[in-house]
């Protein structure tokens, strides 16, 4: 699986490492994505997927039914 948020479409971004010199090297700079194991007492059940940590925020803020709901995806699309 690509190292992007499903959920947020976080993504890895270009930038460069400056040393003192001034001499420039390119970087990725990761998402921080998480694997997480989260319960949904509507289904009464444990689903695992992987997130950033902003978009887990969200999910524990707003249920995660609710958060693919607002963001017009469905919980197969989301799973590990």
């Amino acid at each position: 699986m690509a190292r992007k948020c499903p959920l947020t479409g976080k993504k890895p971004m270009a930038g460069n490492n400056v040393a003192h010199s001034n001499k420039r090297t390119k970087r990725r700079q990761l998402p921080n994505i998480q694997t997480k194991k989260l319960y949904i007492p509507e289904e009464n059940r444990w689903v695992r997927v992987k997130l950033s940590t902003s978009a887990l925020r969200n999910v524990s803020k707003k249920g995660l039914l609710n958060y693919l709901k607002e963001q017009g995806l469905t919980l197969k699309q989301v799973q590990v």
